[in-house]
């Protein structure tokens, strides 16, 4: 068991490292391009920023299949399984239509067909949903169409829920990779805890796109020197929905009946909450989608299209109270894990009432924390290298700092080299204390070109694409 758990370590590392290293060359490349979109009257950030960040994460993706293919553990996957390959086609061919929309910004419609024909290509390779379990019922086994249209659904709304959750530096990152983390322990437990062999491509899944997230979040986290873009996000996004296809479209149903005695009905029954965590890549749609209809039914109240951008999304919102663009981000991080690591939960000991409270406190902690914008919490001192500026503890400033001539602390401007100065003055709790209204013009820290302004990085609340 330990072995299978190094190879699926080791790949996702190399994933992560691959990833990681294009980043950097792909940036300069998407500037060298022209590949920065202007500033669009919705967005947070104020400077064009590169995008383009899927090319380096699909060719973390491709390294992470190619170690996964010569790994002893691993490469009975692609030995008994046509899922990997049936999931690089997919992902080659919605990664160059986002590549596409990132420099050209094609149609809406047109990306739509292009989602629609990826989840196909990925159908007729044979990575399909084949049957549904359904308490009390039993297993239903789905028509070739039923299944077609079902998987071709599910790849397109994970996509698109993706793309839309990707509105602040780090925040679809990371939380596709909360879900993966979360979805990996399900399908490895499946696994190595039940047998069942068939679960193994989509623990690979699970494992690549850790990887591939981990090995583009240093670059995107706040100031964001590059944005994933469509190119990323709806890569990201096929590749979440395709581990839990694999599990629905693989795993055998007549051999539940080995691990639970009874009736085939019974079976699925004791099973449900097993497969609960199928749902989870569509975790990550419970924020975006619950954002999705309040801005519908907002828009039309004020009789605009529902259709029609505005700056009420629900990080504009987290924005406007007085957190910051870290702070936003964590939030959201925050409420995808209780999601997912709590539904993995459930499917583990579902008769255990802890799990129920455990849940509701961590609720009960996180409305805590969104009622408290303001607080800024501290990292202890011997930790301080290891955290960013924002959380350390400021060390005294020396007395020859302050202007000798007022003996007045230095009040922080508006541009220029005087706000670098005067920032660098400035204690950290002073930056964060300052919340900047959504919309205010100034500088971005996710600058395109040359070095970033560390006290431009905390005072701009950037970035949404």
């Amino acid at each position: 068991m330990g072995q299978p758990v190094r190879d699926y370590l080791l790949t996702l590392c190399v994933t992560a490292a691959v990833t990681y290293l294009l980043t950097g060359p792909v940036r300069k490349f998407a500037i060298a391009i022209g590949a920065m979109p202007a500033i669009r009257a919705r967005d947070v950030h104020r400077e064009p920023t590169p995008r383009l960040g899927g090319i380096a994460m699909f060719g973390g993706l491709c390294a992470g299949l190619i170690v996964a293919d010569h790994l002893f553990n691993l490469k009975g996957v692609f030995e008994l399984s046509n899922e990997p390959r049936a999931l690089l086609s997919g992902a080659a061919l919605i990664w160059l239509i986002g590549v596409l929309d990132d420099k050209f910004e094609i149609d809406a419609l047109i990306k739509l067909g292009g989602q629609m024909i990826a989840a196909a290509v990925m159908v007729i390779q044979g990575l399909t949903i084949l049957w549904l379990p359904i308490p009390g019922v039993g297993t239903v086994a789905l028509t070739q169409w039923q299944g077609t249209l079902l998987t071709v659904a599910l790849v397109v709304i994970t996509i698109n829920a993706v793309n839309f959750v990707d509105g602040l530096d780090g925040l679809a990152a990371g939380m596709v990779c909360i879900a993966s983390a979360a979805f990996f322990l399900y399908a490895y437990r499946l696994w190595m805890g039940y047998g069942i062999e068939a679960a193994a491509p989509a623990t690979l899944f699970a494992a690549i796109l850790m990887g591939m997230c981990l090995g583009f979040l240093p670059h995107n986290m706040h100031p964001a020197r590059i944005f994933m873009g469509d190119s990323g996000s709806m890569l990201i996004g096929l590749v979440l929905a395709a581990g839990a296809i694999s599990i629905t479209g693989q795993v055998d149903p007549d051999n539940l009946k080995i691990f639970f005695e009874g009736s085939e009905r019974g079976a699925t029954h004791a099973m449900f909450p097993v497969f609960i965590p199928l749902v989870l890549p569509l975790t990550i749609i419970a924020i975006p989608a619950a954002d999705l209809i309040l801005a519908i039914v907002r828009r039309t109240w004020n009789g605009q299209s529902p259709f029609a951008a505005d700056r009420g999304h629900l990080h504009h919102r987290l924005l406007e109270v007085g957190h910051s663009h870290s702070r936003a981000v964590l939030i959201m991080y925050f409420w995808s894990a209780l999601i997912a690591f709590g539904t993995v939960g459930y499917s583990v000991h579902s008769a255990s009432t802890w799990i129920i409270f455990m849940i509701v406190g961590a609720s009960a902690i996180g409305l805590i924390l969104l009622l408290m914008p303001r607080f800024t919490p501290r990292a202890p001192r011997w930790a301080n290298r290891f955290v960013p500026p924002r959380y350390r503890h400021s060390a005294p400033e020396p007395a020859s700092s302050p202007s000798p001539s007022s003996g007045e602390k230095p009040v922080p401007v508006a541009s220029g080299a005087q706000q670098g100065a005067a920032g660098a003055q400035m204690g950290e709790e002073d930056v964060e204390r300052a919340p900047v209204a959504v919309g205010v013009s100034g500088v971005n820290g996710a600058t395109a070109i040359g070095a970033r302004s560390r006290f431009s990085d905390r005072r701009s609340v950037d970035s949404s694409r």
